[in-house]
């Protein structure tokens, strides 16, 4: 059972908190690399296929992220019994919860896109 209350914190106790979830997803790569294996749940997601589904990203960042993603619970990595050996990752179910935030960004960047568009 998901417990989704919201709760009591004082004033400090949420900017910690919004400080700790920036630290956790925060920067250019994660949330893209989250998405992607959302997008593709049902599929085998090794190392080579997720770099190909995220433009830009270096074989370096992905590791390095993927293994943040990993130590955050919000990703699984199984080393599967193949010749050569397949390492697939997924999203865990502690990692869907990160989905309903992303959504709200989703729409809130869409809304802003569309805003500044309007400016000119």
């Amino acid at each position: 059972m998901r417990d989704n209350k919201r709760q009591e914190a004082t004033c400090e106790q949420e900017l910690n908190a919004i400080r700790d979830s920036l630290e956790v997803l925060g920067g250019k790569w994660k949330l893209r690399i989250m998405r992607h294996l959302n997008n593709h749940i049902n599929e085998t997601n090794t190392f080579k296929k997720i770099q190909r589904g995220i433009e830009d990203i270096s074989a370096k960042m992905l590791s390095k992220e993927l293994q943040d993603l990993e130590i955050n619970l919000l990703v699984s990595r199984t080393v599967m019994n193949t010749k050569p050996i397949t390492v697939r990752y997924a999203i865990t179910a502690y990692g869907q919860s990160v989905f309903p935030v992303t959504e709200s960004l989703v729409n809130w960047g869409l809304n802003h896109r569309q805003k500044i568009k309007q400016k000119d």
